[in-house]
């Protein structure tokens, strides 16, 4: 599992359409909050005819977000860059004049065999070429993975190849409003996305491919008014969590506090992580009765575990 608190800290990613001409005046508003990401998106969220002047504009804001924060404080959430294709991170990259500071990476949507190695190829000249290290998060979201025939072999494979730059990979993401679109399917603000056993299928076998050694973030929740929406998005983050997922997706600054909430850790628990990772390991017996004597803890068994609270307590805080 990852051991560093950088890769826990992306939290809830807000994406806006790169097209959007006020983003760099709600940041620097702090219209948004604090303690979340932003991803400019040039992909889906913007017409196959418009992507060039969103390309303009997303040079726009970030050169207006660099310039007002050389004037005052505020809050500057990491802003990663979700392409349409690997040649769009080095065009960009060209637009900005190499002026990566407020960059921290970029996403890559539909991440499959046929991409792959074109966005690593992107990801490592891009750094070559920046200050900073800058970071990736493909999204699993590729049609080939409902293919039951295939689908263990296209997670391995896809794996094995981010192994080579794993140090890069900030998260791992999933797409499931993309792998619903492929059935039909949609989820009401009183269901979870878990509950849909074919897409919870393919979940869980990504969390079992990439969850020993990625941090991989849940899939966005598409309500953010109306009767349901805030109690249904709960209920779907503590599934996510449960499940093996951290961080989440989100489509409306309504939407961020509660993804941070849902990510602190208890005081029972971090007060359990810390004794089982302080535990003497000389000790005759590697069991014992938690603090509030309520559960059992054994070192063996609860590890990583404890390892894993004490990373999101840092990135989250405490409830």
């Amino acid at each position: 599992m990852k051991d560093s608190v950088l890769y826990y800290s992306v939290g809830p990613l807000l994406y806006c359409p790169a097209n959007h001409t006020g983003i760099a005046d709600s940041l620097i508003q702090e219209r948004f909050g604090v303690h979340y990401s932003l991803a400019l998106c040039l992909e889906d969220t913007i017409s196959d005819h418009h992507v060039e002047a969103a390309e303009q504009q997303l040079v726009a804001t970030v050169k207006a977000l660099q310039a007002a924060s050389e004037k005052k404080h505020f809050f500057r959430p990491g802003i990663f860059v979700r392409v349409r294709n690997p040649q769009q991170i080095g065009k960009l990259l060209r637009l900005l004049e190499n002026d990566t500071r407020l960059m921290s990476g970029f996403i890559l949507p539909k991440f499959s065999f046929k991409n792959a190695d074109s966005y690593m190829e992107a990801i490592l000249a891009a750094n070559q070429n920046s200050k900073k290290t800058l970071y990736m998060m493909p999204i699993l979201e590729d049609p080939a993975l409902t293919d039951l025939r295939t689908r263990h072999e296209l997670l391995y494979g896809l794996k094995e190849k981010l192994d080579s730059m794993e140090e890069l990979v900030l998260n791992v993401r999933v797409g499931g409003n993309d792998l619903c679109h492929i059935y039909g399917f949609r989820r009401s603000p009183k269901e979870s996305i878990h509950s849909i056993r074919a897409i919870s299928d393919i979940f869980s076998d990504i969390i079992a491919v990439f969850g020993k050694n990625y941090v991989v973030s849940g899939p966005v929740w598409e309500y953010y008014r109306g009767k349901h929406w805030k109690k249904g998005f709960k209920q779907e983050l503590k599934e996510d969590r449960l499940c093996g997922f951290t961080g989440k997706t989100v489509i409306h600054p309504k939407q961020i506090q509660l993804v941070n909430e849902a990510y602190q850790v208890s005081e029972k628990d971090l007060a359990d992580a810390r004794s089982i990772l302080e535990w003497d390991k000389a000790s005759p017996s590697l069991v014992s009765g938690s603090a509030s004597r309520e559960r059992m803890n054994e070192y063996k068994v609860h590890s990583n575990w404890a390892k894993r609270i004490l990373l999101l307590s840092t990135a989250y805080g405490i409830r």
